[in-house]
């Protein structure tokens, strides 16, 4: 069955850096787009960066020119490189696989299948 699962959450001050990573099975992990979602305390969950298979990438604005995303197909693994942190950015943070044939785009990414969370505090 589909797994996620998330890690490399934690505290870290403002300015900080964070690498989280997402270990995915049993789907074909290459094929499809993969994502970020976070949700803070009181606010809706949004979508934060997103990668298709064929490596196109889209940012929500809010974390454009901090955030990094990125996956190595041969360990079926998703990372976010979150650096220059901000309180904003607190949050937990999930991983999501939407359809092969979904659009890289954080508006309209789609969480077919979503990992269990993992916690950054940014403080």
């Amino acid at each position: 069955h589909v797994q996620l699962v998330e890690s490399g959450g934690g505290l870290v001050q403002p300015g900080g850096s964070l690498r989280l990573s997402c270990a995915a099975s049993g789907f074909t992990f290459s094929s499809y787009c993969m994502g970020w979602f976070r949700q803070a305390p009181g606010k809706e969950r949004e979508g934060v960066a997103a990668i298709n298979s064929a490596g196109r990438t889209n940012y929500a604005d809010s974390v454009k020119g901090r955030f990094t995303i990125s996956q190595d197909n041969a360990k079926n693994t998703l990372y976010l490189q979150m650096n220059n942190l901000k309180p904003e950015d607190t949050a937990v943070y999930y991983c999501a696989a939407d359809s092969p044939t979904a659009r890289a785009d954080v508006r309209t990414l789609y969480a077919m299948y979503l990992g269990q969370g993992t916690q950054v505090t940014v403080s």
